[in-house]
Formats: C-alpha cells, sequence, structure tokens
C-alpha cells in the first residue's frame, strides 16, 4: 500500500539484434543468454515478448557487408528494414522502435561520415535522415537516435514530417555517455571502432551540467522522449533530466549492466533475480518512465509474480 515506486510491463523495451541469412539464432559470447536472429527467426522471440505484455523492441541490425558511408543503415531491403516488415507482419500490435545510427553498419565503426579520422557532424545528419525515413517506412512506430551528433533531433523531425510521417516519435539518446559499459554491446553487433574512440561525439561522463545542455537541446528540436545512457550509474542524471524535463525520460540498462550480472551469478556470487530487480527499481525510482534492458521478459515476470511493480 505505501510503496513509493510503482512499475509496469508497458514500460519495458527489450533490444533485439538482427542478422543476415537464415536460420540463424546464435548466442552473444559476451552477453550469456542473448541471441542474433535472422529474420526468419525473429517469430519465436517476438511471441516471447508479446505474451510477456512487454512495451516494446528496438531492433539492431548487423549486416553483412560495411562500407565507409554506411549504406546499409538506410537501404530499401537492409537488415533491419526487413526485421520490421517481417515484425509487423507477424506482430502489428507490437510496438516497434529504430535505432538511427551509423556504427553498426560502416567499415570503420564510426557513428558518422569520416572526413580524415574526425567525424563530420553536418555529412552525417543527411544519412541519419535516409536511415531514420527507411525504418518508418519499413514499420518502425518509433525511431531512436544514438549517434549523438548535433541537430539530428531536428534533422530527422524535418524529413520525417516532409514525408507524412507526422505522428512518429522520436526517442533521443540525449545524454548518452563514452562508456566502457556498452563493450558487449560491439561484440554483439560488430561494431567497435576500428581506431580511436567516440568520445568526441559521445559524452565525457565527468559531466554534469553538459549532459543537461544536451537533453535541453534536444527537447527543443522536437524530442518526444530523452533518455540518459548508460543508466545503473547515472541515476543522479536521470533523476535532474526527469526533473528538468515534462516529457518522458528513458534509461537504457546497457550490455555491460546486463553481462555482470549475469556472468557474476554464474559464478554463484549474487541472486540474479534479486540483483537485477533491484537495478531496475533503483532507475524508476530515479524517475525513469521507460526502460530499455535485456531483463524484459525476466522483469516482466516478476511483476506478474508481484516481486516488483
Amino acid at each position: 500500500m505505501v510503496r513509493e515506486t510503482r512499475m509496469d510491463k508497458s514500460s519495458l523495451i527489450y533490444p533485439m539484434f538482427i542478422v543476415e541469412g537464415t536460420n540463424i539464432k546464435e548466442e552473444i559470447p559476451s552477453m550469456m543468454g542473448q541471441y542474433r536472429y535472422s529474420v526468419d527467426r525473429m517469430e519465436e522471440k517476438l511471441e516471447q515478448l508479446s505474451k510477456a505484455g512487454i512495451g516494446g523492441v528496438m531492433l539492431f541490425g548487423i549486416p553483412d557487408h560495411k562500407d565507409e558511408l554506411g549504406s546499409g543503415a538506410y537501404a530499401q531491403d537492409g537488415i533491419v528494414q526487413q526485421g520490421f516488415r517481417k515484425a509487423k507482419e507477424l506482430f502489428p500490435d507490437l510496438y516497434m522502435i529504430g535505432d538511427v545510427c551509423m556504427c553498426e553498419y560502416t567499415s570503420h565503426g564510426h557513428c558518422g561520415v569520416l572526413c580524415g579520422h574526425d567525424v563530420d557532424n553536418d555529412k552525417t545528419l543527411e544519412l541519419l535522415q535516409k536511415t531514420a525515413l527507411s525504418q518508418v517506412q519499413a514499420g518502425a512506430d518509433m525511431v531512436a537516435p544514438s549517434d549523438m551528433m548535433d541537430g539530428r533531433v531536428g534533422a530527422i523531425r524535418e524529413i520525417l514530417d516532409k514525408n507524412g510521417y507526422i505522428n512518429t516519435p522520436i526517442m533521443a539518446y540525449s545524454a548518452k555517455f563514452a562508456s566502457a559499459f556498452y563493450g558487449p554491446f560491439r561484440d554483439a553487433a560488430e561494431s567497435a571502432p576500428a581506431f580511436g574512440d567516440r568520445k568526441t561525439y559521445q559524452m565525457d561522463y565527468h559531466n554534469r551540467r553538459e549532459a543537461l545542455k544536451e537533453v535541453d537541446q534536444d527537447v527543443l528540436e522536437g524530442a518526444d522522449i530523452v533518455m540518459v545512457k548508460p543508466a545503473m550509474a547515472y541515476g543522479d542524471l536521470i533523476r535532474e533530466v526527469k526533473d528538468m524535463t515534462d516529457i518522458p525520460v528513458a534509461a537504457y540498462s546497457v550490455s555491460g549492466e546486463y553481462s555482470m550480472v549475469k556472468t557474476t551469478a554464474a559464478a554463484g556470487f549474487i541472486d540474479e533475480t534479486a540483483i537485477m530487480c533491484e537495478m531496475a527499481v533503483s532507475a524508476f525510482r530515479a524517475g525513469t518512465d521507460i526502460y530499455i534492458t535485456y531483463f524484459a521478459e525476466e522483469l516482466a515476470k516478476c511483476m506478474d509474480e508481484g516481486r516488483i511493480g
């Protein structure tokens, strides 16, 4: 009766990896219990998520071919576009979200067009526009730009509106930090930079005020939801973002958080379910409205059982 923090399954989003090929369900070595699926094997996982009552699924595409411009990101027959079409064919009511970035598709692993060894912000915006539009045309209900280029929310809003998608929302990775917690994801998505790092466009985790400035800019450009990423070590910023905005706040519990729990639990040192639940509640207690997590299905079960929620 007096519990202060409440959670709901509809607030959970599950990140899912799609690869080219057929009859593929391969476990990700650094993310125990997580898999890459070919489009023809998506149904089994999507059905589980739908039955569990998960609020949404975010698709990440992993193409066979990568090039300097990441052309697979915005190809009409690209792997993630195929994934959206199949998902909507199988489960038309399941809410599908597109991750809009270039890193999974570029041969160099950076999140945009290169000029020498630096990412060209403005040239990248044009490709992000094309990527977002192609995903929505393929069936994405919402797009989530994760590239951290300046001005990308406004650019994407412009291209979607021009093509009649005025009601398609944008969930901006607004306060996305250059974090060591992303390591397993780069293995899962085969998106590690070929050189250097992403600190010129992702945020320095020392900087609190800069994070709030980035959030404010995305709101001004038309973001419908803002995100803090990672979640576990950034509860202070989730709280501040929640206090400063009047739009929903998302938090992404990233691959490193997931893998630390799974591997430590496998060694017998912690109670996996208890830790998973405590992490989720901490994010919601800080102010999260939407929680993106690889534990989405397990958390939904815990809510059904009354352990949390």
